[in-house]
């Protein structure tokens, strides 16, 4: 099938995983033809990517969906196709009914069923989900979309899709299936490929990433595999997200402090500070724990960031509980702190069995007083390292100012007019806040030569 000047575009929401499936998507159209356009009115294959973790999320990809509609409209030959979390993996019967312009449903991480379509290939069709999955891998490598190629400084490489744990809030589980781990060599693969193509760091993720392997008998483990990426040639920078304190072991913090590629910052999720609170969230683990685990990485890898999730207002979370959160957080001082308010997500176990009883203005107000005291904790963090020398991987220019971050994640500007993608850099830092930080170069690229 000739797809000359056939153009596809791909909206992406949601997580890094996502962002990791629709390039690999993106890799297989362009395998068969097609050209990215980053106009959806003007593609012949429209791709939606969708997250919904959140409802506010949900809500945004069917609001983009029905957008979109009158182009099908305009245009019945225009193939749209639905994929991700909204998807999910259990049938889309329902979906099919609901949105009956849409042409394809994709579950996550499963470019198969729009390459399937397009192609008109029954065998492929038949093919698992597994060597579905690997289409965009031909001969053990990832090619980079065109439109990225020469400009990807980190890329995200999944190695470990769907979940097993199933929080009673999460709905992951559901939408993404049993954890599966791929296999080292396929990873392996794709790290040599990216780096060939230019890529410097590389993040490897999991919705618990620190259970690679664990669904594989006597397979590696997360610290293995970070071994092995760390020889890999071209690679300069590895890190990875996220990890659950269950099973973040030794062995993890000793590949981190040991490997020299291996970047000193961490994802660890407490989500609440509270005991029962966490029981209610079959968390697995109580705060004393925790904060066990975040005494020893310290210990372990010194010099390290942590980052940790907090979900406030769970169902029938008190106020003193709230204050226990409080307490950790003012404790731990974590460098990092991603909050969110708790909304009930349709089919979890928190919102079948327990009542949204925390009313949204105590939430809110819990949200902001946990949001203010990390401000504060962060702005002291980062004060530290005024003056100081630091090195920094580049990534790209935003409004005029290069943008990178250290080995500890955090966000660096530097303004110059030099070409700093893709190296790393000693800078000396100028000016701290909470959120970034501003620097100078010490060692100022030389100004390259043209000669005519």
């Amino acid at each position: 099938m000739d797809n000359t000047n056939k153009k596809y575009h791909i909206w992406t929401a949601g997580c890094q995983m996502n962002v990791a499936d629709s390039r690999r998507l993106g890799s297989s159209l362009e395998h068969l033809g097609y050209q990215f356009t980053d106009k959806a009115k003007e593609a012949d294959v429209l791709v939606l990517n969708t997250c919904v973790v959140r409802q506010s999320a949900e809500n945004k990809a069917l609001g983009f969906l029905h957008s979109i509609r009158p182009l099908k409209e305009k245009n019945p030959n225009l193939v749209i196709n639905l994929m991700g979390c909204l998807v999910g993996v259990k049938g889309t019967e329902k979906l099919q009914k609901k949105l009956p312009f849409v042409d394809v449903f994709s579950p996550p991480s499963d470019p198969g069923p729009l390459i399937a379509h397009l192609s008109q290939d029954e065998d492929y069709i038949a093919e698992t989900d597994a060597t579905r999955n690997r289409f965009a891998l031909m001969d053990g490598e990832i090619i980079i979309p065109e439109h990225e190629r020469g400009k990807l400084v980190s890329a995200f490489i999944p190695v470990v899709y769907g979940c097993s744990h199933a929080c009673t809030y999460c709905i992951i589980p559901y939408q993404r299936g049993i954890e599966r781990s791929r296999p080292v060599g396929e990873i392996i693969a794709e790290a040599r490929s990216l780096a060939a193509q230019g890529v410097k760091e590389i993040t490897l993720l999991g919705q618990i990433v620190d259970r690679y392997g664990k669904d594989v008998p006597d397979g590696p483990n997360l610290a293995d595999l970070l071994r092995l990426l760390n020889d890999v040639e071209g690679v300069e920078r590895i890190r990875f997200l996220t990890s659950h304190p269950n099973y973040f072991g030794e062995d993890i913090m000793e590949a981190v402090a040991e490997l020299d590629k291996v970047m000193p910052h961490f994802e660890v999720p407490i989500q609440a500070g509270d005991d029962e609170v966490l029981e209610n969230m079959k968390r697995g683990y109580t705060q004393k724990d925790y904060r066990g685990l975040i005494a020893k990485i310290r210990e372990k890898v010194d010099g390290c960031s942590i980052a940790t999730d907090i979900i406030v207002g769970f169902p029938g979370e008190t106020d003193e509980q709230f204050e226990h959160t409080y307490e950790l957080l003012a404790d731990l001082k974590m460098d990092v702190a991603h909050l969110a308010r708790y909304s009930p997500r349709k089919g979890t176990v928190s919102e079948r069995r327990m009542p949204d009883d925390v009313p949204d203005k105590i939430k809110r107000e819990r949200f902001h007083r946990l949001e203010s005291l990390q401000k504060t904790i962060a702005s002291e963090i980062n004060a530290r390292l005024l003056g100081e020398t630091i090195p920094v991987l580049f990534e790209e220019k935003v409004k005029g100012r290069w943008r990178g971050r250290t080995s500890t994640n955090k966000l660096v500007f530097v303004e110059t007019d030099d070409d700093l993608r893709g190296q790393v850099l000693p800078v000396q830092i100028t000016w701290t806040g909470p959120w970034s930080m501003q620097a100078k170069l010490l060692n100022q690229p030389p100004t390259p030569i043209i000669l005519e």
